[in-house]
This record gives structure tokens, C-alpha cells and sequence, in this order.
């Protein structure tokens, strides 16, 4: 009797299993083609002469002791994509900032927080042809204004030294996604924590430092995360408006791994960059995460 309930609790168990492996299905096969397939295919190229239309030829680390030895594009673009990093202080900063401002109880807050958010769900494409036009030495907007200062304005993508602190200036027009993430945070905060500092003594300023920045670390941990690897990324608004320009000044890393792919076809080469950029991005964020011991409060975790 008892061999039969488990031999029947066996298959039971069994078609239990049949069944959700049938209900993923769908995601485990588009995971092998879309995602694992690509995956190991791209660490094979890497280390072949692949030009798409002739069989790929196995170069072994080839590719990579070219790409280590490229003065002229391969550092340079590292080089260009390390300089938006100043970026990145600045955004979180300023989405910051905005969401202090914006986290009071005030009649029309919400019109305020709307008109912020806005421009960070403009799409990529459309922001960079927007921009296009407000950066014009000539006739843009921000150009226009100086002028009206009687202060004379920047040639912006036009010119080499201002084409990456253009593409700064652009990306911060974009703080309120991050904006909105450090307003719910502040949002979360236990009002009895502020009680308590304000009947401390402590004034506005400490709030922020020791109650304030503590209690929503977690959430700055996470917009820094998403910004480094988003900065290693950076791709669509260089490939729409400059392509790379004005004498290579916005080749980012990003850029010239396309057109390594797309536009001279060497597919091997790409493929090894696509894994120098992760290397790199997975360091980055290693480090990252190794020092946020060191100042990310999570409630109810013992210091």
C-alpha cells in the first residue's frame, strides 16, 4: 500500500514538474536564442576575424592585443567615455536637490514634480534632435540667451573642447527619473526620526546629513549602480548628433564598438570590445558595491 501512495505521489510530482516546465517554456526558449546563444557566440568571435560575410577565422587573443595597442581610437574613446563620469556626481546631485525641493506639502507640488519629471521620458531620439537645435552656435536657444546677456556663447558640438560638456548639459536636463526615485525615498522616511533629531536640537542642515541622506542611502546606492553602467553605455545621443564628432572628440566606448560591428564589419573586434566593456563595467560595479559598506544604512541592520 505504501509503495503505491509513492509511486503515485512520485508521478504526481513528476507531471507537477512536466506542467511548469511547459508554462516557462516560452521565456526559458527565448532566454536560449536572445540571450545565452548571443552570450556564447559573442566569447567565441571575440577571439576570430569575423567580417560577416566570410567565415570566422580563429585569431586567438588577437583581437584583443590589437585593440590594446589602438592609440588613435581604442584609448581614446575609453578616454571620452571616462570624462562623462563627471557627469554622474553632478546628476545624482541635482536629482537630489529637486527632490528635496519638491518633497513639500505645497498647493500645486504636483504640477511642479510633473514638469520635472517630463523630459526624462522623452525619448532618447527626440531629445537629441531637440537639442540639436537649442546647442546651435547660431541660432539655438541657450546661444540665444547669452547673447541677450551680452555674453558670447560656446560653439557647444560644434567644437571639440565643449562637444562632451554639451552632452552633459543635455543629460542633466534629464535628472527627474532620478528625481522621482529619491522622492518616493524621502517620502519612506519615518516622520518620528525627524521628531526626535528637531527635540535633539539638531537644525536643518544635520536632519539632512544624519537622518535625511542615511535613510535614503539605499536608494542613492541604486542610482549610482544604474548611472556607472549607464556612463559605460553611453551611445544614443552621441550617435544622433555628433556620430562621433567634431575630430573624434565624442567617439565614446559605446560608439566605436558599433561601428566596429555595423560599419566596417569586424565583427571579431566588436565582439572583444563587447567583453573589455563588461569586464570593465562589472569591476566598476564591484567597486562599488565593496565600498557601500562603508556608508549604506539599511533599517535594521546592525552597525
Amino acid at each position: 500500500m505504501a509503495s503505491v501512495m509513492g509511486s503515485r505521489e512520485a508521478r504526481r510530482e513528476r507531471r507537477s514538474i512536466i506542467t511548469g516546465l511547459l508554462f516557462i517554456s516560452p521565456w526559458l526558449v527565448g532566454f536560449l536564442i536572445f540571450t545565452l546563444y548571443p552570450v556564447i557566440a559573442s566569447a567565441y568571435l571575440s577571439f576570430t576575424d569575423y567580417r560577416v560575410l566570410a567565415p570566422p577565422r580563429w585569431v586567438g587573443l588577437g583581437n584583443y592585443r590589437d585593440l590594446f595597442a589602438d592609440h588613435d581610437y581604442f584609448w581614446p574613446s575609453l578616454g571620452d567615455t571616462a570624462f562623462m563620469f563627471l557627469e554622474l556626481p553632478l546628476s545624482l546631485v541635482l536629482g537630489l536637490v529637486l527632490a528635496l525641493l519638491l518633497d513639500q506639502k505645497l498647493r500645486g507640488i504636483a504640477v511642479y514634480r510633473t514638469i520635472l519629471y517630463l523630459p526624462s521620458i522623452v525619448p532618447a531620439v527626440a531629445s537629441a534632435m531637440l537639442w540639436l537645435f537649442v546647442l546651435n552656435p547660431e541660432h539655438g536657444l541657450v546661444n540665444a540667451g547669452l547673447h541677450a546677456l551680452h555674453v558670447p556663447g560656446p560653439p557647444w558640438l560644434a567644437s571639440p573642447a565643449w562637444a562632451k560638456p554639451a552632452m552633459i548639459l543635455m543629460d542633466l536636463w534629464g535628472a527627474g527619473g532620478g528625481m522621482v526615485i529619491y522622492l518616493a525615498a524621502l517620502q519612506g522616511v519615518p516622520t518620528a526620526l525627524y521628531e526626535a533629531a528637531a527635540l535633539d536640537g539638531a537644525n536643518a542642515w544635520q536632519r539632512l546629513r544624519f537622518v535625511t541622506l542615511p535613510s535614503i542611502s539605499p536608494v542613492i546606492f541604486f542610482n549610482l549602480i544604474m548611472g556607472v553602467i549607464g556612463t559605460f553605455q553611453y551611445f544614443t545621443q552621441t550617435f544622433i548628433m555628433t556620430s562621433g564628432g567634431p575630430n573624434n572628440s565624442t567617439l565614446f566606448y559605446a560608439l566605436y564598438l558599433y561601428q566596429n560591428a555595423f560599419q566596417y564589419f569586424r565583427m571579431g573586434t566588436a565582439c572583444a570590445m563587447a567583453w573589455i566593456l563588461f569586464l570593465l563595467t562589472m569591476v566598476a560595479t564591484l567597486i562599488v558595491f565593496k565600498t557601500s559598506a562603508r556608508w549604506v544604512y539599511y533599517e535594521g541592520e546592525a552597525r
